[in-house]
């Protein structure tokens, strides 16, 4: 990953007195003279970011640009103050506006060159880049434009390759996710077949239970019939047996009679 490394074009511009100038001039020049020394001073100290010194050189800046407000190094000066100040979205005007109305093409370039840097502090790539490319088309010799041209393409490229990686690893989750689903969709599938199947056994049970009561039903019913008939063959057997009895005994009695009678003939002879 490319180190980031952004190089903006200060624009501080310093300006000496000259014999004549009327009191106001002076002033006006005392308050650019004033922000240019606090913004100088504040630059030394690589260390840290001072942004009350920039702040106090925007306020010089302005005071000047009461009196003359199209100055355009003066304004450039105070796109750079706001810039320090991480005023990004005020910088980005400040130097729209310097690069609209500059007629010379270095000035322009340079004031192109710290928008696309204010764009690129916005996270704005596709601004920033089209920045660099309008600061090199009035001063393609500018190196530093250059450069951060390169490296905000080179940002944009992996911040797309980032995302498309994203969007590959959302899709593979969102794939896992439907496989997941198809699997418990079919888990519970299977689980309601088998609980059908169950259910069918259970029914299938519950009919061969009904099929044996009934038969034990029926059994029941026909024992007391059995029963019967049988009781029935018993009486007839007893009347029977007692038929023949009577028809015994009666033979008995005949024969017995036959026999008395006999005797008594013999004894007549």
């Amino acid at each position: 990953m490319m180190k980031k490394k952004l190089l903006i074009h200060t624009g501080i511009v310093l300006f000496l007195l000259a014999l004549g100038l009327t009191t106001q001039a002076q002033n006006e020049r005392k308050f650019v003279r004033q922000g240019n020394d606090i913004f100088e001073q504040a630059l030394q100290d690589s260390t840290k970011l001072d942004t009350t010194a920039f702040s106090q050189a925007e306020t010089a800046y302005r005071r000047a640009l009461e009196k003359r407000p199209d100055d355009m190094k003066w304004n450039f000066n105070l796109g750079d103050a706001l810039y320090k100040q991480m005023k990004f979205e005020e910088a980005t005007s400040k130097f729209e506006e310097i690069a609209e109305k500059s007629e010379d093409k270095i000035e322009k370039s340079r004031a192109y060159h710290n928008l696309g840097n204010s764009m690129m502090m916005q996270d704005k790539l596709d601004e920033s880049i089209e920045a660099y490319k309008k600061a090199l088309r009035n001063n393609p010799e500018d190196l530093e434009s250059k450069y951060n041209l390169v490296y905000a393409m080179n940002l944009k490229k992996q911040q797309e390759q980032e995302q498309q990686n994203q969007d590959q690893n959302k899709d593979q989750n969102e794939d896992q996710q439907d496989q997941n689903e198809d699997q418990k969709q079919n888990q519970d599938q299977q689980d309601q077949n088998k609980d059908q199947d169950q259910d069918q056994k259970d029914k299938d049970q519950q009919k061969q239970d009904q099929q044996k009561q009934n038969q034990d039903q029926q059994q029941q019913k026909q024992q007391p019939q059995e029963q019967k008939i049988s009781k029935e063959n018993a009486e007839r057997l007893l009347q029977a047996l007692q038929n023949d009895e009577e028809k015994i005994q009666e033979k008995v009695k005949k024969a017995q009679a036959e026999k008395a009678q006999q005797r008594q003939t013999d004894k007549d002879w």
